[in-house]
Order: C-alpha cells, then sequence, then structure tokens
C-alpha cells in the first residue's frame, strides 16, 4: 500500500526535505502517480492531506466538509481509476490548530467521545466519497463500534475498517508530521496519553482485542520494523488481517543511509519489506511501495 501525501492546488508538487524523493502533490498529479501504481500493480492508495493553516480549527471541522481536499482527491481517484483500492485516514491531527489526534480541553487533555462523534462524521463522509477502507490511526477508545455502526446505519456496508490497534507513541513519525504540517502545531508536545507505551507489548494485544470485537475487519502495527515482535504477536494469537507501517522515520532512515552510499538501494529495501511479510504481516504500508512495484513489474517483464 502506497501513502501520498495531498495538498491544494494544481500542477503542482512539493518535496519533503526530510523524506527523499517523496512529494506532496496535488489531485491532478496525483492522478498521474494512481496511474503508475495501477501499472504496476499496487493494490491500495492511502491519502494524508496537507491541510492549510486557515482550515484548522479546535474542532477541526474541516475534517468532514464534503468538499474537503481528502473527499474531493477519493472521488477523483475512484472515477478515474476504479479498479485501485482507497484507502483514507481518519484522524483529526492534520485538521486543529494543535496537531493532537483530537478535540482538547483547557489542560490539553483529548476529550475522547467528543473526538469520537467527529471522526464518526469524518468517516461517513470519506465512504460518502467513495473510499474502500477508513483506517481510524486516532486511538480514541471505543471509535471502532461507532463508526462500524455507523456506516452500517447508512448503508455503507461494504466500506471496510483498517483499525490501527496496535499504534505506539513512537519518535519514529517526525518526518511524517513534517510532511503534513502538524509538527508545528504539535509545538513540541506528544500524544503519550492515547497512544501506547512502547514498552508495553501486553497492552497493543488487547487493544487489537477489542477493536475486532468492536468490528475491525483489519488491524494494523505502527511503526513497522522496530515493533516486528508485535506483528507477530497479533498475527500469531488472533489470525486476522495484520498489516503494518513502515512509516516516515524508517523510510528516512533508509534514504539516508542509501544517499550517503552506506547501503545497498534494493537489497535492504527489499530485505526491509521481507521482514514485514516474515513477522507474518498480510500487507506493508510503505513509502517504497511504488518504487518496489515497479522493480517487480520490470523483472517480471524482463523474464
Amino acid at each position: 500500500m502506497y501513502p501520498v501525501f495531498i495538498i491544494e492546488g494544481e500542477n503542482h508538487r512539493e518535496p519533503v526535505p526530510s523524506m527523499p524523493k517523496v512529494e506532496r502533490l496535488t489531485i491532478d498529479q496525483l492522478l498521474i502517480e494512481a496511474g503508475l501504481l495501477v501499472k504496476y500493480g499496487v493494490p491500495v492508495i492511502a491519502l494524508f492531506p496537507v491541510v492549510e493553516q486557515d482550515k484548522k480549527s479546535l474542532m477541526a471541522d474541516e475534517a468532514f466538509n464534503p468538499n474537503g481536499l481528502v473527499q474531493r482527491a477519493v472521488k477523483a481517484l475512484k472515477a478515474a481509476y476504479p479498479e485501485l483500492g482507497v484507502l483514507t485516514d481518519v484522524a483529526l491531527d492534520p485538521y486543529t490548530i494543535h496537531g493532537q489526534d483530537g478535540i482538547i480541553d483547557e489542560e490539553g487533555y483529548v476529550l475522547n467521545d467528543i473526538t469520537t462523534d467527529i471522526l464518526i462524521k469524518q468517516a461517513l463522509s470519506h465512504a460518502e466519497a467513495g473510499a474502500d477502507v477508513v483506517a481510524p490511526s486516532d486511538m480514541m477508545d471505543g471509535r471502532i463500534g461507532r463508526i462500524r455502526q455507523a456506516l452500517e446505519e447508512n448503508g455503507y456496508i461494504n466500506t471496510q475498517i483498517m483499525a490501527y490497534s496496535a499504534k505506539y507513541a513512537s519518535n519514529y513519525y517526525g518526518p511524517f508530521r513534517d510532511a503534513v504540517g502538524s509538527a508545528g502545531n504539535l509545538k513540541g508536545g506528544d500524544k503519550k496519553t492515547y497512544q501506547l507505551d512502547p514498552a508495553n507489548g501486553n497492552e497493543g494485544l488487547q487493544e487489537v482485542a477489542l477493536d475486532l470485537q468492536e468490528g475491525a475487519d483489519m488491524v494494523m502495527v505502527k511503526p513497522g520494523m522496530p515493533y516486528l515482535d508485535m506483528v507477530y504477536r497479533v498475527k500469531e494469537y488472533f489470525g486476522v488481517p495484520t498489516f503494518a507501517y513502515q512509516v516516515s522515520g524508517e523510510y528516512a532512515m533508509h534514504m539516508a543511509a542509501i544517499q550517503n552510499g552506506w547501503l545497498k538501494e534494493k537489497e535492504c529495501i527489499m530485505e526491509s519489506l521481507l521482514c514485514f511479510k516474515r513477522a507474518g504481516a498480510d500487507g506493508i504500508l510503505t513509502y517504497f511501495a511504488k518504487q518496489v512495484a515497479e522493480w517487480l513489474y520490470l523483472e517480471g517483464k524482463n523474464k
């Protein structure tokens, strides 16, 4: 699965300095990339919006705007490439002025239930636009069950839920926050009150169990390589579709070493993805997806 950062405008690409070869794309440029993904056989594209500062608010109202950036991108993708799966991120951090994944009180604590109300609206707006998979990455308690209920009640019975169940309060997310423009809003804060403790493996299993009970179709472990033990444990214990996210920090580390000539590009990238499969991952969300798919496509043509 290929994650892509999207921006407003036309015919424009912006490089992400902390993620070499990764760009923020306007919707017309997104469609060009989508065409390549279909050609190379990548089954799913994941969308992450870069929201303009004047559209951010305390209540994240832009998150469920039917004419918002993500909603328009989903419609454009499904119109141009209906065979390409579209996954959307259900979380409020791109839309809040403080960069947290939810609505906060005066003390700075995230308000779980109020946040979930908005996440439901966001997920419904994505489903209405045509998203195949909605992926709540916010880590609010109980949100999977409420989103599942709302999807069913509104007739979106085929919209799947990928729950970011084992999402750890990791330091490997830094480049992503730069890419979507939430790092500046976060102002050095963290998300340890609602993301998981990196030292605690059992908590991840408990979260997976709860999300599956609430109606998740598949679960995600994030980050990836430093947490392959959790990928293995989740797959072994539950036997459900298990995905892992090779996050921005992992990508940046690989690319920094590759660009300095310290690691072999193709060999190390392929090995890193092989490790996910060995641990039991059914799919990998990775910024290397298009490159790897192109390599495999060309190898297949040359046989």
